[in-house]
């Protein structure tokens, strides 16, 4: 009796285990969230292939302005210093910069790997057609515009 015992307390065990691991994984991805979810942004949803010329006209001056700005209010809004390299205390302002300079790199980095492998988000239009290709039942308006004679085209899809 003791022999079937056993692989059933062994598989109990490792159920529990495969539990842990699951919360402490599970926890890890919900502690880098907010990272994880920017890195897809700007790796997946962005076109780098249009960014790429805009920000070489002149809009990295404004994404510059905005990095030091950003690391500004927030050293006025969590003024401590931090103790991050465990030997050396860098001040208030600093380490703010350094972070929010790091996600800029991070993203800039994402762009630069979109364009190794590639990738390219769908295209998504979202200006309306142009009035010649909106499809018309013969006369000047178009399907569903509300004058007179709307039940006699009520069989006719809109568009």
């Amino acid at each position: 009796m003791q022999l079937v015992g056993e692989p059933w307390e062994s598989l109990r065990q490792l159920g529990v285990i495969l539990l842990r691991l699951i919360g402490e994984f599970g926890g890890f991805i919900l502690g880098w969230a907010l990272l994880i979810a920017w890195i897809a942004w700007w790796l997946w949803a962005v076109n780098w292939r249009r960014v790429w010329p805009v920000l070489a006209q002149g809009a990295w001056a404004p994404v510059v302005l905005l990095i030091v700005v950003s690391a500004l209010v927030w050293s006025r809004i969590a003024p401590t210093p931090c103790d991050c390299l465990g030997f050396v205390t860098i001040p208030n302002f600093w380490w703010q910069l350094g972070g929010v300079s790091l996600l800029a790199a991070i993203t800039l980095f994402c762009g630069r790997v979109q364009g190794l492998f590639g990738w390219e988000p769908a295209e998504i239009e979202l200006e309306p057609p142009p009035p010649s290709e909106i499809p018309t039942h013969g006369h000047e308006h178009a399907v569903g515009a509300l004058h007179g004679h709307d039940f006699a085209h009520a069989d006719e899809p809109e568009y």
